[in-house]
């Protein structure tokens, strides 16, 4: 049944800068907008039927759980929704959507751009530049290179296409091994990460974050990868055990780490992995290209308004998985 329209209330949760999504007129126009940062959230929750955790990295819900007794529906401005899910609400019957299709494209840009920056030397070519250093050197062909993606979700397929497009070898890990996939051609189990991890020049994480996943890439996958391999993580930092990426990198078992995402962000001033051999390191922004946040509230009002006229909602998820399951 449709809610009520006159006393519909939806709470936004702003980050601690203030900023507020734009293109939420439409929405305004047929329920009560609530504005709010997580100091504010236990009031603001206070007969909300829907509420847009626009500062996506946001714990405060878990926090203030007890005020969100009318909830029905929470949208993250994300593609994952690690940072939401505590126990109480995967047991509830609120609806969770994401922002799942947004960074789709964005991502497998800066994934590519990754790897040709390590098979160039980009870097190091802006490096003699600086240092005045004329140095001729050979660069390596990406045709033909082989690149694990693990992660068989629309930001690893996007990937995918976009990488075989280039000449890339591709192949996916998921939850099930399967044949003949359009985008992966051969998906294998994430149980048998070890067992395949061999084959890649280039290991691309872009899972989402789930218990399952979590440290996937550890001491025993590193110890197997090739000592040329180069290593991306894009998906959410505790995907990767940071302590044996380090050990993998300062022992030579692995050649390079281009990081997106960290177990703790921003990274620490002091953490070695700013000057760990091979590592590059970017400020989580992979997918956040010019307007993304406009992306976002059009995303949300859009999702909102189909809620409001009683229609199935898009993006939902699956709560016990961590992701959306189906397109």
């Amino acid at each position: 049944m449709s809610p009520a329209r006159t006393e519909t209330v939806m709470t936004v949760l702003c980050g601690p800068d203030g900023v507020r999504p734009r293109g939420l007129e439409r929405v305004a126009e047929r329920a009560e907008l609530r504005y709010v940062d997580a100091a504010g959230l236990t009031d603001g929750l206070a007969g909300a039927r829907a509420l847009f955790l626009w500062d996506f990295f946001s714990t405060a819900v878990a926090d203030t759980w007890p005020a969100a007794a009318e909830l029905d529906w929470i949208h993250v401005a994300a593609a994952g929704v690690d940072s939401l899910l505590f126990d109480g609400l995967v047991r509830s019957p609120i609806t969770v959507t994401n922002a799942r299709g947004t960074f789709d494209r964005p991502i497998a840009e800066f994934v590519l751009t990754s790897i040709l920056d390590h098979l160039k030397g980009v870097h190091l070519t802006r490096y003699q530049q600086r240092e005045q250093h004329w140095r001729h050197r050979e660069t390596l062909l990406a045709e033909g290179r082989t690149v694990l993606i693990i992660g068989t979700g629309p930001i690893g397929r996007a990937t995918a296409r976009l990488l075989r497009a280039v000449g890339f070898e591709v192949r996916g890990v998921g939850r099930v091994a399967r044949e003949a996939d359009p985008d992966f051609g051969t998906v294998g189990s994430s149980a048998t990460l070890v067992d395949q991890i061999g084959w890649a020049d280039h290991v691309v994480a872009v899972a989402p974050l789930t218990p399952q996943t979590w440290h996937l890439l550890g001491p025993d996958v590193f110890a197997a990868m090739k000592p040329t391999a180069q290593v991306i993580n894009v998906g959410r930092g505790p995907l990767i055990d940071q302590q044996a990426l380090l050990a993998a990198l300062t022992g030579g078992r692995i050649a390079a780490a281009a990081l997106d995402v960290f177990a703790t962000e921003p990274l620490p001033a002091d953490h070695p992995l700013w000057n760990a051999p091979g590592v590059v390191v970017s400020p989580h922004l992979s997918g956040d290209v010019v307007g993304w946040r406009d992306t976002l509230g059009r995303q949300f009002a859009d999702n909102a308004l189909r809620w409001l006229d009683g229609r199935p909602l898009f993006n939902v998820v699956d709560k016990r998985r961590g992701y959306v399951t189906v397109s």
